[in-house]
């Protein structure tokens, strides 16, 4: 068996809940790797943007390895981008424009991080890459533009759309329900929303196994799917939380999306293919209900209220 490719990794937007895992597994797996929270590399300065790329490029030439970005930076606020759309699209189009051109200028790889709600979530089978898209809100038209920028600059480049994320860190949907589980008695939850929690471990360990197929050439550029396995609501990821809290998951009731009104519309099918990530030999994601288990049993922790 041949040894993998050797890399070396620019991982943007590290403080967030999938860059942290990003920086933790690459060095657990020993790869050079460089984590830069977004109040130490703004992608939006493509000054600043080049100077990293160009810093990355001499470090992996040096090392004979393949230098990759991967973007994990975004303007993620759903609701307040309707108000604040100038920072959303800066975040999520013009600094990925940025990290794409400065990675094309220096002979980098790069990996773009983006998200189901470009879609419209009209669909009732899995989006595919090739797929229409259509975005209901400001949040996901900054993500298209960004993915349209992003190829456009370097057509290279991978776009790898996810869903539902959470992890350890941050802020996220898991916590919020934890939390409620001890102070409510009972909850609502939407549930006529449906698609696919994604761990941000499984999430980061994809993107490794992305990142050295990018490295090995074996992968073209283009967009590809990844998110956990299977499908649920918002109400049954609701419900699994509370279970694996120990608490009654028939406390968490269900609603509609009409009940509960958002400034910015949700999709109500966000399930993407995992077929073109499989078809280029990436190893599909688990299914979402095992990851959650063991998300808890990993990090438990770090997912219940502190003090």
């Amino acid at each position: 068996m041949s040894e993998s490719p050797a890399l070396q990794l620019l991982v943007t937007g590290a403080a967030g809940q999938l860059g942290v895992d990003l920086v933790r597994l690459a060095e657990a797996a020993d790869v050079p790797v460089t984590g830069r929270t977004s109040a130490e590399l703004d992608i939006t300065d493509a000054a600043a943007v080049d100077a990293a790329a160009a810093e990355l490029a001499a470090a992996a030439a040096a090392a004979g390895a393949r230098g990759v970005i991967v973007n994990c930076a975004a303007y993620t606020a759903v609701d307040a981008a309707e108000t604040d759309s100038e920072r959303a699209y800066a975040v999520n189009r013009t600094g990925p424009e940025n990290l794409a051109g400065a990675a094309a200028a220096n002979g980098l790889g790069l990996i773009h991080v983006s998200t189901d709600y470009v879609f419209p979530g009209d669909a009732d089978t899995p989006y595919t890459p090739a797929d229409a898209t259509g975005p209901k809100g400001v949040y996901g038209a900054s993500k298209l533009a960004g993915e349209q920028a992003v190829l456009a600059a370097d057509p290279d480049a991978h776009v790898v759309r996810t869903a539902w994320v959470y992890g350890a860190g941050g802020k996220n949907f898991v916590k919020t329900m934890v939390r409620l589980s001890g102070s409510h008695p009972e909850i609502t939850v939407v549930a006529d929303q449906i698609g696919s929690p994604t761990w941000t471990v499984d999430l980061a360990t994809g993107l490794l196994e992305l990142a050295t197929a990018d490295a090995a050439g074996t992968v073209p550029g283009g967009i590809l799917h990844a998110t956990g396995g299977g499908q649920t609501s918002w109400h049954g990821f609701a419900q699994a939380i509370f279970t694996e809290v120990g608490a009654d998951p028939e406390r968490v009731k269900p609603i509609s999306t009409a009940d509960y009104p958002t400034p910015a519309a949700r999709p109500a099918y966000s399930v993407l293919s995992p077929d073109a990530w499989a078809a280029a030999g990436l190893t599909p994601l688990r299914d979402w209900r095992p990851a959650l288990a063991e998300a808890f049993a990993q990090d438990g922790a770090a997912y219940r209220p502190q003090g």
